[in-house]
């Protein structure tokens, strides 16, 4: 089966929409959405010296979507405005890895399947990396759901409750590293924040607690990634960006159904 590089690539689309699940929805309460772009334009930087030092792509990228997001993390709020900070970081990191990565020697990288992903190149090394690494977003934030929920709800109720809402943002940090690597191949680097945030904001209106709209995100991800290859496939579209498209057609259907019930979102 796994012979098909359509249900590769399908198999990849899933596990990474239900790898960003879990992390969409705190990157949508805590207004989180440019912090994720920040951190997924460095991508390219991290492949860039993956290739140079002969590692692989994915522990390049989640070292330095690591570096970036610690980075952005302790200069917001230390005398530089975070909306600064985070457009020197996304803007900076892109353009850095993009002069990095023509400074290679070797054949020249193909960079348009790192910024918009390359979903029908997917192997099976990189449908176990996708799975394995969607897996351990899944239980690092299933591990610390309350504690986030708290921290995210009130970081002053949270440290009353004995917890440290430092240490929840460092564990949404380290899954944000995770996802990033994990979908680079999906839709790539420029679009990894589309894919945090849209299926979240689609399941919002939807939802009237923080369950329903983990699941609500978790399948508008799926429903997108399977729409938008089905699309990429019919119309012969960039892969990447019709789940994206996908995506921002469901958000904007359950916009108009929220209004319209009048629900009451989370």
């Amino acid at each position: 089966m796994l012979d098909d590089f359509l249900v590769r690539a399908a198999l990849a689309a899933v596990g990474a929409a239900l790898a960003s699940a879990p992390l969409g929805v705190f990157v949508v309460w805590r207004r989180m959405a440019y912090f994720g772009d920040a951190t997924s334009h460095a991508a390219i930087l991290g492949v860039a010296l993956a290739l140079a030092l002969s590692v692989p792509v994915f522990a390049g990228t989640l070292a330095v979507a690591l570096v970036v997001a610690f980075g952005v993390a302790r200069l917001s709020g230390r005398g530089f405005g975070a909306d600064m900070v985070l457009g020197v970081a996304a803007h900076g990191a892109l353009a850095l890895g993009l002069v990095a990565a023509s400074l290679l020697n070797g054949p020249r990288l193909n960079l348009e399947a790192y910024l918009f992903g390359d979903i029908l190149a997917v192997s099976r090394m990189d449908l176990l990396v996708i799975w394995l690494g969607g897996a351990a977003v899944a239980a690092l934030i299933g591990w610390r759901w309350q504690a986030l929920l708290t921290s995210t709800i009130s970081p002053d109720l949270a440290a009353a409750s004995g917890l440290n809402p430092e240490r929840e943002r460092v564990i949404l940090m380290l899954a944000l590293a995770l996802v990033v690597a994990v979908a680079l191949k999906v839709v790539g680097a420029l679009l990894i924040g589309a894919l945090l945030v849209i299926p979240a904001a689609a399941a919002r209106p939807l939802s009237s607690t923080p369950e329903q709209m983990l699941a609500g995100t978790a399948t508008v991800g799926v429903v997108s990634a399977l729409g938008g290859l089905w699309a990429a496939w019919t119309f012969d579209t960039p892969a990447g960006p019709s789940i994206v498209c996908a995506s921002a057609a469901l958000f904007a259907l359950s916009s108009i159904f929220g209004r319209v019930t009048g629900a009451r979102s989370v």
